[in-house]
């Protein structure tokens, strides 16, 4: 099978498409046929030598989490997947291989059928970025009525999901982001938008009981500034990894609650996302589709930091 190859860790231009095996379905694994895949901010990290890298354990290294595409082979005989059954989700690219290529295994578990609405590129650009947003607004943060969200980078792959999962569950919703996207945070939800390139978040925003923070210390101290707006006892939730080292001591020290979060690849919580979109409570935005073959292209997009929601492979 065609497929990205990594045979270093390095910049965008490590990448080559070349032909690999395909993959040998294991186990509850269910072997997909790639149509679309999408591309994290992990990946480009986990590519560079950092991320996940310190799983990898053979090059050439196949790369890539979000998937979208049908059934080739099933786990077994009456599974609830089967041949030809569409499907999105996310593999375990550290462990293995992953989806920037023609075919992919992935554990069951992590799958969900896509749903009829979103073309197979719109489908590989939701699981892991949705799913983080999940896992921070739903089920650490308990987004709710009465509550008051600051969402950093509302714009991005995770961000443009999670302001609208909090403002789905009830929240009241603040997003950051630059000038040309406020507009956009507006249309999916945000009560509130702060242009952090010419405001204080500090300084015009009102405390806030929850922050999801996908930006963190390593641009213009986003995250330590954050807890100026952060109510005693507040939840400050940090995302990127090794975005800020010290904010648990921080947090702390404030009189503040804070954690990482690391996805969980859930097929049962992706499904109900799927769900949400299928009702139009929760819309994909995607910045740019490139082939298979354009794979540096898109991977420097997506380290360019400028990416208003996802940017996807189209592979079949």
């Amino acid at each position: 099978m065609r497929a990205v190859l990594i045979d270093e860790h390095g910049p965008a231009s490590v990448a080559r498409i070349g032909e690999v095996a395909a993959p040998v379905r294991l186990m509850s694994e269910v072997l997909i046929d790639v149509h679309a895949a999408g591309i994290n901010p992990i990946d480009v990290k986990t590519r560079a030598g950092g991320g996940a890298a310190a799983g990898i354990q053979r090059f050439p290294w196949v790369g890539g989490h979000d998937v979208a595409g049908t059934v080739a082979e099933a786990a077994y005989e009456l599974h609830d997947l089967q041949p030809g059954d569409a499907v999105f989700g996310m593999a375990n690219p550290a462990r293995g291989w992953g989806s920037f290529a023609e075919q992919v295994a992935v554990s069951s578990i992590c799958l969900a059928r896509k749903p009829t609405s979103l073309t197979w590129e719109e489908a590989a650009a939701v699981p892991l970025a949705a799913l983080t947003a999940w896992d921070a607004v739903v089920r650490i943060a308990r987004a709710h009525g009465g509550q008051r969200v600051l969402v950093h980078a509302g714009a991005g792959g995770v961000g443009h999901f999670a302001v609208q999962l909090a403002k789905y569950f009830g929240a009241r919703v603040i997003a950051t982001a630059s000038e040309a996207n406020l507009d956009f945070l507006r249309d999916l939800g945000a009560d509130e938008v702060v242009d952090h390139t010419r405001q204080r978040f500090e300084e015009t925003t009102a405390k806030v009981d929850v922050v999801i923070d996908l930006v963190g210390d390593v641009h213009d101290d986003t995250g330590s500034r954050s807890l100026d707006v952060l109510r005693a006892g507040g939840l400050y939730v940090n995302v990127p990894t090794g975005s800020w080292p010290g904010y648990a001591e921080a947090c702390a020290a404030a009189g503040m609650r804070s954690t990482g979060v690391k996805v969980e690849p859930d097929g049962a919580n992706l499904g109900i996302v799927g769900r949400l979109i299928e009702a139009g409570d929760v819309r994909v935005r995607i910045d740019a589709i490139h082939p298979l073959d354009d794979a540096v292209a898109a991977f420097e997009r997506v380290e360019s930091g400028r990416a208003r929601g996802k940017v996807v492979l189209s592979v079949r």
